[in-house]
């Protein structure tokens, strides 16, 4: 995993505006991109002395590849809109980081089932969300079909069926309930979670495309 990272300093004449705006507008966009897994802002705690204050704004990235087809497809777009809005008033520049490891403290115990269908198969992923791989078995989610849209383009959903043969294979884990909040994290807005009963009779919570 990589976490692209952007340092801004803003002058204080515009820096409620382009805060507001950064909330509301301009990180919510680079998340649309479908590219990254979240972002978290922070306010580097500096007296600079060029004046201004400064913010970090790190986006977390599952691998090159796609990071680099963020730069190719999205990053002066999004770029050129900062600077017609908000032009010589803020200085930015980007580095980027690589993921080593990711300590938290001891989970509480884990009671709690998750099936999972799609990236939170992946070893990687896994370490990314919850700070180690998991151990699950397989199973299946009767009469529900892999959705032929992606979210985002991207990641898979699922969908029901009405033909009672099709089925979704996957893994199911348990985790604990403070590990399931970090799922919901993960999967961000676009998805919703619902509780299913599994072909293995185990019922468990699952993560669909968000219905509005």
């Amino acid at each position: 995993m990589l976490i692209y990272n952007v340092t801004i300093n803003v002058e204080d004449s515009v820096h409620l505006q382009w805060l507001a705006w950064m909330k509301s507008t301009h990180i919510p966009d680079v998340l649309a991109t479908g590219k990254f897994l979240e972002a978290t802002m922070t306010r580097v705690l500096v007296d600079e002395e060029m004046g201004g204050i400064t913010y970090s704004v790190q986006y977390k990235v599952s691998d090159r590849k796609t990071l680099d087809a963020y730069y190719r497809e999205d990053a002066e777009r999004m770029r050129n809109k900062t600077m017609q809005r908000f032009g010589n008033a803020l200085v930015a520049f980007r580095t980027e980081l690589q993921v080593i490891s990711i300590e938290k403290a001891p989970i509480k115990s884990a009671t709690t089932h998750l099936f999972a269908y799609g990236t939170l198969q992946d070893p990687e992923v896994q370490k990314m969300v919850f700070s180690r791989g998991l151990k699950g078995q397989e199973d299946y989610l009767k009469s529900h079909s892999i959705s032929a849209g992606k979210v985002g383009g991207l990641y898979p959903t699922i969908q029901k069926s009405a033909d009672q043969n099709d089925r979704v294979d996957g893994v199911v884990y348990i985790i604990s309930q403070e590990e399931l909040q970090l799922v919901d994290a993960y999967e961000g807005g676009a998805y919703q979670r619902k509780e299913v009963i599994l072909a293995s009779g185990i019922r468990a919570w699952v993560y669909t495309e968000k219905t509005y």
